[in-house]
């Protein structure tokens, strides 16, 4: 217990972050799916971290819970080699296994965002622990933090290495963990933006609610440890992704609200 709890001493803060009422701006002039405009959003809590491994094996601990991954045997995982925006269908995968039991599990990395999980499943987290998903615009005022352009700090994408685990290399044919790390990373190993917000950018795609248009798909925002500057280029605060409700992906994970 005295390990454990020298342990927590250690690990990135992980509280809520309180966002105040009020109007902000959100999207980009032009932007097709996410056009510049003014909206009002009621004060709301969000995670200054992505939810871990660590918080979800709690969830499955309790409430016995299987993920789409373990019951459909249908996610889809990565390794170098692979052509761009091509991913493998490993039926060993899982939340456990994120990038099938090949690959290795998770078991030194219970502080890295959980991910091959679906909408679904984090559905089922959200209802056992009393959070919810934020909404689009609820993500992208807190990735902004205060700022109107297309990163929080600005429009300079080459300073992205400072706050985010992506993709370093110009292509996916080799290997690449020039950032330490060729995977997620566990939250918070980047700088945070400036209201203390750690990983918006990157690691892993975050699930968001709502729908664009008429579309019925599910989305998620801030890219992931997969997107490169030559490849996806979703970390930013501007661009919405888009992601079947039962597809478990590698690099999709999530980060809740708390109601």
């Amino acid at each position: 217990m005295i390990f454990l709890l020298l342990i927590n001493l250690f690990l990135p803060d992980t509280s809520f972050v309180q966002i105040p009422a009020g109007d902000y701006w959100v999207g980009a002039k032009g932007h097709a799916l996410n056009p510049a405009r003014e909206v009002h959003v009621d004060a709301y809590a969000i995670g200054a971290t992505e939810v871990t491994n660590q918080q979800f094996a709690e969830f499955v601990a309790v409430t016995h819970y299987f993920t789409d991954a373990e019951r459909l045997h249908n996610a889809m995982v990565f390794e170098p080699g692979l052509k761009e925006f091509r991913w493998l269908e490993d039926s060993t995968a899982c939340w456990r296994y994120p990038n099938g039991v090949s690959r290795g599990g998770i078991d030194d990395k219970m502080q890295h965002p959980v991910t091959t999980i679906s909408y679904n499943d984090v559905q089922a987290y959200c209802e056992w622990a009393k959070v919810r998903l934020p909404s689009f615009e609820e993500w992208e005022i807190a990735s902004r933090a205060g700022a109107r352009t297309t990163y929080f700090w600005g429009e300079d994408s080459r300073k992205i290495s400072r706050y985010a685990n992506i993709w370093n290399g110009h292509d996916h044919l080799e290997a690449d963990n020039s950032d330490g790390y060729m995977y997620t990373a566990p939250v918070a190993s980047f700088q945070p933006n400036r209201w203390g917000l750690y990983d918006m950018y990157g690691n892993v795609f975050e699930f968001c609610e709502g729908h664009l248009k008429e579309e019925k798909t599910v989305h998620a925002r801030g890219g992931s440890w997969w997107c490169s500057q030559h490849s996806c280029h979703y970390f930013n605060s501007v661009d919405i992704g888009r992601v079947h409700r039962r597809a478990s992906f590698s690099n999709q994970g999530f980060r809740v609200v708390r109601k």
